[in-house]
């Protein structure tokens, strides 16, 4: 993730309104925080992941099908609920495949698809793995009250309901 890490001074700012009069100071210094603070958090979990081999995306599969359980997910089901496309998919499955995290089996009602499972060894990688990982995201959100936790989801979903701005052509 490629961002603007030193945020610009007040200064640049009002130089850079006088000339675009649609910048808005604070919508923009909030979103260059957010973006700041975003790529800080997404660093750490880098960092996290890689303790147990893992990536953002790897780990987000193996949740996935922790929670499908039996008989597992297809590929194009893990592609939509990722949100990535199928080739995206594939190239992760290879990876944990590879390392004995997960089997691919012929899908159990339609034999020309496949269906995705943990296995044993991706299952104790999970057990191993989430306590630390939950701890840790405790101690991600430890500044914040329970009431600063909730009002922070809210205020998330209000941003999220904003990206159509950025989408839009």
């Amino acid at each position: 993730m490629f961002i603007l890490r030193t945020l610009p001074n007040n200064q640049i700012l009002l130089n850079l309104a006088s000339r675009y009069p649609e910048l808005d100071m604070a919508s923009v210094q909030t979103c260059l925080a957010f973006l700041n603070t975003t790529a800080d958090v997404y660093e750490a979990f880098d960092t996290h992941f890689a303790r147990y081999g893992l990536s953002m995306g790897k780990f987000t599969l193996l949740m996935q099908l922790l929670q499908a359980g039996e008989p597992g997910l297809t590929p194009s089901e893990c592609a939509e609920r990722a949100g990535v496309t199928r080739g995206t998919i594939t190239g992760l499955l290879d990876g944990l495949e590879r390392d004995g995290w997960v089997k691919r089996r012929p899908h159990p009602a339609d034999r020309r698809m496949l269906s995705v499972q943990l296995t044993e060894k991706g299952q104790q990688l999970l057990d191993e793995m989430l306590p630390d990982h939950f701890c840790r995201t405790t101690g991600l959100m430890a500044n914040l009250t329970e009431a600063e936790k909730k009002t922070l989801i809210e205020l998330l979903a209000k941003l999220g309901s904003g990206t159509p701005a950025m989408r839009e052509p």
